[in-house]
């Protein structure tokens, strides 16, 4: 069971900043192996600027090296990087001529949850501070600027283009316009849905997890010892093993019961029998290390009688009955009885952690999901079914079969969705790019002599400017 959790939000772009992360340290190797290079002169001097924001060539290196993680990539692939950097930098000129901010609370939000992303990627901690040689405190002021920056661009990009909408007529334009031998062509796919109730144990039940749990901590106050009590009773196999161990935690990085009874601990100190979603616990505070805290605990998990099954397996017929009825659509009952957080406000359905849509190729299924559906028509939903969840629990949910196409080039029936969203995509870069050429007639803007065969970057000067001249 996983007491953790990170943020849900989509991970692609904390994907390449984790792989952002790593080629610097490349990079960085480079520069110190090539200190007496003439490359090495190259890349500290300036790139680019847009008013008051500078781009140095190690920036368009470190995103360079970045990509060629992920694959082939062309040299002149550079052009494009340092035209995207220019957009962002304009943006966040822009953004503060017209008094747009960021709070400090959402800067921190967002880098930590990156940290917890790049901690979940290399493995812990203390494994990143060693890889990045820096600390997690000196990793988070390296990218502070850079986030600050992000969210300011994304948030002025977003001012510009809300408006922006794509007509019916313009979205069959758009997919007119496609070459009939260059239409995408998609594999297999589904749209699911779920409602999930997590059956609740009965107070009988939950009073005698609790009362066992307050006996074993007596049993250590009187001074038995911990990690064999752990090892005997605790329901938590992630540390049970570990003594109870959940290593060093942040705040933010558990669930809130726990944190809330965790952070208010002395050293050596055992809380008194606290609940969460997971159970009971006792916990232990072990060091306290600046805003981080070292802990480790017990979990007794009441458990579920057949009743408590059999009643959320009947409360999922009654929501089944009611969809079926038309009284209630099931994206509505998935918000108002869905007790699964990941997708309640997306009305059930289930998304793709690999697209960021709503559809899934039949392999990408988990095993589970695809037995559920397998017997069902688009617009069918299943018998009550007991599964597990992430955490590990038991517990019952009713599947929706929205949609299901076989493979087929794409065409507006099936694929208008997407074809829309390509069409609105298109129609924010035009605004994007006409919004872009008329704020750099105003603006001062440097563009390396080195960048003078990039067609790209065109843009970037006045009508009558030409490339200035590398730094001496």
């Amino acid at each position: 069971m996983n007491l953790r959790f990170i943020n849900s939000r989509q991970t692609s772009d904390i994907s390449r900043q984790f792989k952002y992360l790593m080629s610097f340290v490349i990079v960085f190797a480079s520069l110190t192996a090539f200190a007496q290079d003439d490359e090495r002169i190259l890349i500290d001097q300036v790139a680019g600027i847009v008013g008051d924001g500078i781009i140095l060539h190690s920036d368009i290196e470190l995103q360079y090296q970045q990509m060629k993680l992920e694959g082939e990539v062309p040299e002149d692939f550079k052009c494009a990087i340092l035209d995207q950097m220019l957009a962002q930098k304009l943006l966040v000129e822009q953004a503060m001529l017209d008094s747009i901010v960021v709070g400090e609370d959402e800067i921190e939000s967002e880098l930590d949850r990156r940290i917890r992303y790049f901690i979940s990627m290399i493995g812990s901690e203390e494994k990143l501070e060693e890889y990045y040689g820096k600390s997690i405190i000196q990793i988070k002021d390296e990218f502070r600027e850079d986030i600050e920056d992000q969210l300011l661009s994304n948030n002025m990009r977003s001012k510009i283009l809300e408006k922006i909408k794509v007509t019916p007529s313009e979205v069959k334009n758009f997919f007119n316009a496609i070459p009939k031998d260059s239409l995408p062509y998609f594999n297999a796919e589904v749209q699911v849905g779920q409602i999930v109730l997590n059956p609740q144990p009965n107070q009988e039940l939950k009073e005698y997890a609790r009362k066992s749990l307050v006996d074993i901590r007596q049993r250590i106050v009187d001074g038995e010892d911990f990690c064999v009590l752990t090892s005997l009773y605790s329901e938590d196999p992630g540390s049970q093993t570990q003594c109870g161990s959940l290593g060093f935690i942040k705040r933010g990085e558990m669930v809130t019961e726990f944190e809330g009874a965790a952070f208010r601990l002395g050293v050596n100190e055992i809380s008194e029998v606290i609940e969460s979603k997971f159970g009971f616990h006792i916990i232990q505070m072990l060091e306290k290390k600046g805003e981080k805290i070292l802990v480790r605990h017990i979990l007794i998990s009441p458990k579920t009688s057949s009743f408590d099954l059999v009643a959320s397996k009947e409360k999922l017929d009654s929501i089944k009955t009611l969809i079926k009825e038309e009284k209630i659509k099931f994206n509505e009952a998935a918000v108002k009885f869905s007790e699964d957080e990941a997708t309640k406000n997306q009305g059930g359905m289930l998304v793709n952690p690999q697209t960021g849509n709503n559809y899934f190729e039949i392999d990408q299924l988990d095993k589970s999901l695809y037995y559920s559906i397998d017997e069902l028509m688009p617009g069918d939903i299943s018998e009550p079914q007991l599964f597990q969840t992430p955490e590990g629990l038991q517990a019952y949910r009713i599947v929706y079969l929205k949609s299901e196409s076989s493979a087929h080039a794409a065409n507006l029936k099936d694929d208008y969705s997407r074809i829309k969203a390509a069409a609105s995509q298109q129609k924010e870069e035009a605004e994007f790019q006409k919004w872009t050429l008329e704020k750099a007639k105003d603006i001062y803007v440097f563009v390396d002599s080195s960048y003078a065969d990039c067609a790209l970057l065109t843009k970037w000067l006045k009508n009558d400017a030409v490339l200035e001249k590398t730094y001496d």
